[in-house]
């Protein structure tokens, strides 16, 4: 077991880089990368570093030097033997050789592109462009380095006793909350935690505590360097991105509306059992699953990424009924800002109506809230997306306005042709 506060202390920037590996990004990543690998491969896209949290000062906290020295190095990194040969030959969700032998030949040459970094007042710009499965890697890294380098400002500034119950607290903090989980009968939970953790050190402490303590209620990690290096299952199927940038290549309304479907259209093809799952809140839950063909609600289960989390389960069980479908026989995955209460709750509420599941993110592997004063290690919200595709503009309306993005008229272009009505608006956190 490392010990992480030494560790920290004594740090070494060649020992302990940000990020260790290409393969150090969430699984979603690589299957959707394969997808636009095959279906969207002359596709030019702009991915640009988002923070919901403007109160933190990043530009202030974190040096332009450090962060251009670790933006560089993710860009010397590329697939070793091992990795390539547990991509080639490991099973994923009971398939083996999920990632195709072209896709596979492409990323073992892969060095990530270019990067844009331009310090705006506080804030910094990053942004990375060009073809979209190359662009695309580049996501989960850059929010791992912003996150960690924020974190090594704040820790620069403590000394050896400082750090080490700091991280005794917190440590108690998680194993308290796995604690509380053991007492949910049937709970199956996996750890989503990469883009918004505290370091790589500490999401992989919290990985081997979850599989100490819930032991087969844990069902894996999305991180796959962790997920190779652990043992476990690597978890994830896709993400907003795929239908922000396929609406924003259609040429008319029509085309538009259709987009999101033609997404899983493609995905269909692809994938198969528990990676067929929909997330369907990119453009306002409902009206997606009003309109969708019948062929979607034969999929095994839907993510719930926004909004009233209980409100989107409610609105996923209607729609299987309603499309002669047994709820009981479908998976309902909630992931969008939980804790261990929340957990408690939607389980209780849910459990005995459909197959629950749980995505645990930032308050699993960056949860250091009132540890440290001023609270200066309190988790942000800090996104990197898709903004442009082959020069036009994304959107992303969600089931809470809080996190739509977009220029304003596309916005309420994609609210109209989308049927997207009052919104409820809801804190975001992390």
């Amino acid at each position: 077991m490392v010990d992480i506060a030494t560790r920290v202390y004594n740090h070494k920037w060649k020992i302990d880089p940000i990020v260790r590996s290409l393969i150090d990004t969430d699984f979603y990543k690589l299957l959707m990368c394969q997808s636009v690998f095959r279906n969207k491969p002359q596709t030019d896209v702009v991915f640009s570093l988002i923070n919901r949290s403007n109160h933190i000062p990043l530009a202030k906290l974190i040096d332009e030097g450090e962060l251009r020295e670790q933006l560089d190095h993710i860009r010397s990194l590329s697939l070793s033997r091992g990795e390539s040969t547990w991509l080639r030959g490991n099973m994923f969700y009971g398939k083996r050789q999920m990632f195709r032998s072209d896709f596979m030949e492409w990323f073992e040459n892969l060095r990530l592109p270019p990067y844009h970094l331009e310090r705006k007042g506080d804030q910094y710009e990053l942004t990375f462009e060009g073809k979209w499965h190359e662009v695309m890697l580049w996501e989960i890294p850059a929010l791992a380095v912003l996150m960690e380098l924020r974190s090594r400002a704040v820790l620069n500034n403590m000394r050896r006793f400082e750090l080490q119950v700091l991280y005794a607290r917190a440590m108690t903090r998680v194993w308290e909350k796995i604690d509380q989980l053991r007492s949910i009968d049937g709970l199956g939970i996996a750890d989503f935690g990469t883009r918004r953790r505290h370091s790589f050190l500490w999401q992989d402490w919290c990985v081997q505590a979850m599989i100490e303590g819930l032991g087969p209620a844990f069902t894996g990690t999305s991180n796959c360097l962790i997920a190779m290096r652990r043992e476990v299952e690597a978890i994830g199927t896709n993400a907003h991105e795929l239908p922000m940038v396929y609406s924003a290549l259609a040429e008319s309304d029509t085309e538009l509306a259709q987009a999101p479907y033609d997404v899983l259209s493609d995905w269909h093809e692809e994938h198969d059992g528990n990676l067929r799952i929909i997330l369907p809140d990119t453009y306002g839950t409902q009206g997606f699953l009003d309109n969708a063909p019948d062929w979607l609600a034969g999929w095994t289960g839907i993510r719930v990424d926004s909004g009233d989390p209980a409100t989107g389960a409610e609105i996923a069980i209607n729609w299987w009924k309603s499309r002669g479908e047994d709820p009981l026989q479908k998976r309902v995955i909630f992931s969008d800002g939980l804790d261990v209460d929340k957990i408690h709750e939607l389980h209780s509420q849910f459990a005995h109506r459909t197959k629950v599941s749980f995505g645990w993110g930032t308050l699993l592997t960056n949860d250091f809230r009132g540890l440290v004063p001023q609270d200066a290690l309190a988790p942000f919200s800090l996104v990197c997306k898709a903004v442009s595709a082959n020069g036009r503009p994304t959107v992303k309306l969600s089931d809470n306005p809080e996190k739509a993005m977009g220029p304003k008229d596309e916005i309420e272009r994609y609210k109209r042709v989308f049927g997207v009505g009052a919104q409820q608006s809801i804190e975001v956190i992390v």
